[in-house]
């Protein structure tokens, strides 16, 4: 007797992966929280303009390390959308279906990267 391959994952599973996503969207939430006040209060703290030389060596600093920050929270954002996505996906029993292929996505691909919808095969045919 030929098994045949699974098509989803089972509603346990779903649960498993649903909770992985769940404490990722809350760590980078809680990241992204963090870096916006960040930003905010150093918003708030260039207005001294008694200094010298040496103040506008550290406003270009700044400037450096806000323009990092910035850029962190707008892949912050889009990795929150992209497991928001995941989790309709579970919701709509979809999770880890490749969307090239119709194949599962591994167990051990998803547990790395859960919000992906392509197998590594895949992955790697399209960056060909």
């Amino acid at each position: 007797m030929v098994q045949e391959e699974k098509k989803r994952y089972s509603e346990e599973d779903l649960k498993e992966f649903a909770v992985l996503i769940s404490q990722k969207l809350e760590a980078t939430r809680n990241e992204l929280n963090y870096i916006k006040e960040t930003l905010s209060k150093r918003n708030d703290s260039g207005t001294d303009n008694t200094s010298g030389n040496s103040k506008a060596l550290e406003d270009g600093a700044d400037t450096s390390e806000r323009e990092n920050l910035s850029q962190l929270a707008v892949r912050l954002q889009k990795f929150i959308q992209q497991l928001e996505a995941a989790m309709v996906r579970i919701k709509n029993g979809t999770y880890g279906i490749c969307k090239d292929t119709g194949k599962l996505i591994p167990k051990e691909r998803l547990r790395a990267v859960p919000h992906t919808q392509q197998t590594i095969e895949a992955k790697l045919r399209q960056s060909n």
